[in-house]
């Protein structure tokens, strides 16, 4: 008999621990339903970026003030114009075509930029519809006169504040830099986040040293980014034990899924792998991921969790100094 691959994420039961990330099939109704058909137990829609919900309302608005107030005759000869599937309403569409489409929760992301902005957006993607929210806390810490603190207190007063806006669950996606990463994790599902997603991969700018212009290009992951992930949610497991914890960046294989829920992740996202083979990674993964516990004598992956955490792992050091030390030793060795 197979073993028992259903979990629980964020209090929404789940058919299995590999949620198909944003990407663009996940902006898509049929790659939605492909993702479904190939086993994801949860998709997350594209984040709503504020800047460019702002962006494209202030564009169809400009377009069409262009040819008013030209005069009388002229104006009423312009048709009426019905406010195309743009800004905030794609989204939502976006979020209602969703739930339609397929049975599995959908999560709406979201990443704002100005005060109110997060609770507004996200209490707008609840009512449309969505089963959960990812914050996506994706910005750039440039200003010199804002300390880490003033950082950290600012993401936890939005996470306080979606929290408050909203009635469903609650995930915050981070990013690996924070000084104390354990103080911010804890002090995060303090302020209301149901759940944490680790890590998100920041699209650092790279240079076309022909036009020195400063290019944006998309990296996709490679097995390697899992490490830092997998020794945070190692970490954090038995220090949060009623959060959890998504661990993304570098999940392509079924082996990389048994790993995450080995060290204590509650499910694994994965977007690389499915940009680049097609929604039937999923497939793969959860193929992969069932011989591995069938192997190995595994009755479910709730049996696996956490059974190589930090405080359940035969060398616990593995997860801080002593991997470095050993390395470095190793290396010296080899000279």
């Amino acid at each position: 008999m197979s073993a028992d691959l259903s979990t629980s994420y964020l209090g929404l039961d789940l058919s299995g621990p590999v949620i198909a990330s944003a990407s663009p099939l996940t902006g898509r109704l049929d790659g939605l339903v492909a993702l479904e058909d190939a086993g994801a137990s949860a998709v997350v829609l594209p984040s709503l970026f504020e800047e460019e919900v702002e962006a494209e309302e202030m564009a169809f608005h400009e377009a069409l003030e262009a040819g008013s107030g030209i005069g009388p005759e002229f104006d009423s000869l312009l048709p009426e114009v019905t406010m195309p599937e743009l800004g905030v309403d794609r989204h939502l569409m976006r979020v209602e075509a969703a739930k339609k489409a397929v049975g599995i929760p959908v999560i709406a992301s979201v990443n704002a930029t100005h005060t109110g902005s997060w609770e507004r957006y996200a209490g707008l993607l609840a009512e449309a519809g969505a089963d959960a929210l990812e914050l996506n806390l994706y910005a750039v810490a440039a200003d010199p006169s804002q300390s880490a603190a003033d950082v950290e207190a600012r993401y936890l007063d939005v996470i306080r504040e979606v929290k408050a806006a909203v009635k469903v669950p609650l995930a915050v996606k981070l990013s690996p830099f924070f000084s104390s990463f354990a103080h911010f994790a804890a002090a995060a599902a303090d302020a209301g986040a149901d759940g944490l997603v680790i890590f998100n991969r920041f699209y650092a700018p790279d240079l076309d040293l022909e036009t020195l212009d400063v290019v944006s290009k998309v990296s996709l992951s490679h097995a390697s980014e899992m490490r830092l992930p997998m020794r945070w949610t190692g970490i954090l497991r038995s220090q949060l034990p009623g959060t959890s914890i998504a661990l993304t960046s570098g999940v392509h294989t079924g082996a990389d899924v048994a790993k995450a829920i080995a060290v204590g992740a509650t499910v694994a996202c994965t977007t690389s792998a499915v940009v680049r083979d097609g929604a039937n990674a999923l497939r793969h993964m959860l193929d992969g991921l069932t011989a591995w516990l069938s192997e190995h004598e595994y009755d479910s992956v709730a049996q696996l969790r956490g059974s190589v955490s930090a405080t359940s792992a035969a060398d616990p050091g593995a997860y801080e100094r002593s991997q470095y030390i050993q390395i470095i030793t190793s290396l010296n060795a080899k000279r």
